[in-house]
């Protein structure tokens, strides 16, 4: 069975959570694999950029380096980066073979997430140093069963609360759990994560350079919300032993994270925390192109982000963690936000964002718009 028909039976998102079904393949099959030196990433928003910035940092210094991320927005590929590149298909159906071969059994269990993290494990075993981004969680992420040898800690805020706990503590402490040897952590928003890894007793310091970071980003004409990633993505490659150009790293972006397009910027964000980072960001009112899951805070989002917006116009998304549009539309209205369904775009700014469903969705009228 080809990949992608194997991950068709899997369901994306399982309602209950086994914490120990990862664990267990990977100790079935830990001797088969010849994982290099893992830095792992976890916290709530801004993984991807900054594993991208250190990725970027460190293949510029000469290394043939990997990048895990998720989730991916057009392409499964995306997920898996190397030296620059998203893998190739041929690669993927290889050890998608070779580890339905390592697995057995084992193999069908294992939620989506869990089977992509062992070919991105499979995928790196001829890299010099790799990095993993946690999924939602921490501790008990499919990512944390692997040894590494250092942990990054972007901002922590409140995110999948029914996973992780109602209170930042409960959340910071789920995703600390994961350190294993070291962490940098990015400046938090809460100062109550600082209390928390100081409880638990790891060994973590804060990154610097966040103001020097802004500076970069201005000058690299990218807006200064990625002044933290790229400041924790430097300190990682120092402390690494890499001396890294500030301005060469910025130039590795993820797509769909603050991306112009035209008169279109596009941004996979879904919560507060990246909703304030946005509105800082906008230069002028836009129309906001939107949709929310149902578990997501999205009345506060649309708060937040309601001083730059003209309008919202919903996109209709078949899934079934979607919001019911009513209730959708029906906060929208007590929020005095004109509100409509998306029908394409014209000739005003947009903000595309959501989730990465929203950006997927969105994707096939930027396809075809001449507007952008």
């Amino acid at each position: 069975m080809r990949l992608q028909e194997f991950l068709a039976q899997k369901p994306l998102f399982y309602k209950t959570f086994d914490p120990l079904r990862m664990r267990k393949a990977y100790q079935k099959i830990a001797h088969r694999l010849a994982l290099p030196p893992l830095v792992h990433i976890v916290g709530t928003n801004g993984k991807g950029s900054t594993g991208r910035f250190l990725a970027g940092a460190l293949k510029e210094a000469g290394l043939r380096v990997g990048h895990y991320t998720s989730p991916h927005i057009y392409c499964f590929n995306e997920r898996i980066w190397i030296d620059g590149r998203e893998i190739d298909q041929n690669t993927l159906e290889t050890l998608h073979q070779k580890l339905l071969g390592l697995l057995q059994e084992e193999a069908k269990g294992l939620s989506y997430f869990e089977y992509t993290t062992f070919l991105a494990a499979l995928a790196f075993e001829r890299v010099d140093i790799a990095i993993m981004e946690a999924g939602l969680g921490g501790e008990f992420d499919a990512t944390s069963v692997f040894e590494n040898i250092l942990t990054l800690v972007t901002p922590i805020d409140y995110d999948h609360t029914d996973f992780l706990g109602e209170k930042i503590e409960q959340i910071a402490a789920t995703k600390l759990r994961a350190v294993q040897k070291e962490a940098l952590l990015a400046p938090q928003p809460h100062r109550a994560v600082y209390a928390v890894a100081q409880e638990l007793g790891i060994d973590w310091r804060v990154a610097k350079g966040v103001q020097e970071a802004k500076k970069v980003c201005t000058e690299a004409k990218i807006p200064t919300l990625f002044a933290p990633n790229l400041a924790l993505a430097l300190n990682a490659a120092k402390r690494l032993g890499v001396k890294a150009d500030p301005m060469a790293v910025v130039g590795y972006r993820m797509p769909a994270r603050f991306e112009r397009r035209g008169n279109i910027i596009f941004d996979v964000g879904h919560n507060p925390l990246s909703a304030r980072a946005i509105l800082q960001a906008l230069e002028e009112k836009v129309v906001l192109v939107y949709n929310s899951y149902k578990d997501k805070e999205y009345e506060e989002v649309l708060k937040i982000l309601r001083p730059k917006i003209k309008r919202v116009e919903v996109v209709p998304i078949d899934n079934e963690r979607i919001v019911d549009p009513a209730k959708l539309f029906g906060t929208l209205d007590q929020l005095g936000i004109e509100a409509r369904w998306f029908e394409g775009f014209a000739q005003e700014r947009y903000l595309v964002y959501g989730s990465f469903s929203v950006v997927e969705e969105v994707g096939k009228w930027v396809l075809n718009s001449t507007n952008i």
